[in-house]
């Protein structure tokens, strides 16, 4: 539990809740004992009005448990991503009632649900928070040649991917986020983590770290026999997956933070922090007057598509779901398995030619 802020519903004001943070409320009290709900911290917008950022855990009580976190609304102007995090965590709250399979699979794993980072940004209407920060560019980490302005600046927060002031600490809402996600995965045998944004490609792809450099992050093996499973249990899957900074480096990412001091802490843990990123161009082709509308590049505006979208994704979180259960399939490597493990990944991700060497 985050030690922020004591972990109260009674916190909570009601009346003003968005609903993303009045689903995850709802939740908790529906499932009861089932569930631990945290209340992470508060931020406030340039009107003062409170909004609270929520967690809700669910399953194993072990801190060696293997762990799934599912965040969203780190951006405010991409609420599908929230709302997807809420549509799975209520179709997991529901098969937690009923489902004897589901209640044994969360008796050996833990899942989380931090829906909405970004409150203030969301309720708003903005990218960034409400100082005009964007979170993805506010941990005190550097990138490798990445883009100008695109890549995080300290130029001014009317600009957007604006850091943050020089040498100064870190959003509240990047604060709560990365404590919340440190106290579930500190101790777990294998955590996995995927934050879900959209407002990029034709496609939904699944990013794996680095975001500040191209070079192969330290638990690529193990990710990449990951890999395989769902490639071949799933052969025709939709997902283009890749590092994220073949795409583009970025200066301060959150995940980059997170999973550097879960390397420190435990070298020999693999961590997992993937980034779902939604390919809301699909939603634009479709639709092309919402590129006019500040959230329209982010999402799916018309109803239709965006019930597509909240069930789309199901699969893949189950299927992670059963990997957590099933670690011995893919993460209990001996060397010559690492070995071939590795040398297929650098095959498949970094062997492309002049994208990787900008």
């Amino acid at each position: 539990m985050s030690s922020l802020v004591p972990s109260s519903a009674k916190l909570i004001t009601r009346p003003q809740l968005m609903p993303e943070i009045e689903q995850v409320l709802l939740r908790a009290e529906e499932l009861g004992d089932l569930a631990r709900l945290s209340v992470l911290g508060h931020v406030s917008d340039k009107k003062g009005q409170d909004f609270p950022i929520l967690k809700l855990a669910i399953g194993s009580t072990d801190p060696k448990a293997p762990v799934l976190g599912i965040v969203g609304g780190v951006h405010g102007l991409e609420r599908i991503g929230a709302q997807v995090v809420v549509s799975y965590m209520n179709s997991l709250a529901n098969l937690m009632l009923w489902d004897q399979m589901t209640r044994t699979a969360l008796e050996k794993i833990r899942i989380f649900f931090i829906p909405m980072v970004n409150p203030a940004g969301t309720i708003h209407r903005q990218r960034s928070n409400a100082n005009g920060v964007d979170l993805m560019r506010n941990a005190p980490v550097e990138a490798d040649k990445p883009y100008p302005l695109l890549g995080g600046h300290y130029l001014s927060p009317k600009l957007p991917w604006y850091r943050g002031p020089r040498g100064g600490p870190m959003e509240l809402e990047s604060q709560f986020l990365i404590q919340g996600v440190e106290d579930e995965i500190r101790d777990s045998v294998m955590p996995l983590t995927i934050d879900i944004h959209s407002g990029f490609g034709m496609q939904d792809q699944l990013w794996f770290p680095y975001a500040r450099t191209t070079k192969p992050f330290p638990h690529l093996p193990v990710f990449h026999a990951m890999t395989e499973i769902l490639d071949r249990t799933y052969p025709y899957h939709f997902y283009k997956i890749e590092p994220q900074a073949i795409n583009y480096t970025t200066h301060g990412d959150l995940w980059d933070l997170i999973y550097d001091n879960s390397l420190l802490r435990n070298p020999k843990t693999p961590y997992l922090p993937l980034c779902l990123e939604m390919g809301s161009w699909m939603w634009i082709k479709k639709n092309p007057w919402q590129i006019f509308m500040a959230d329209g590049p982010f999402n799916p505006l018309k109803k239709h598509r965006e019930r597509r979208v909240l069930r789309r994704h199901n699969t893949l979180f189950e299927f992670f779901i059963k990997a957590l259960m099933s670690t011995h399939s893919w993460m209990d490597l001996n060397e010559e398995q690492l070995h071939k493990h590795q040398v297929r990944a650098m095959e498949r991700w970094y062997q492309r030619g002049p994208e990787l060497k900008r």
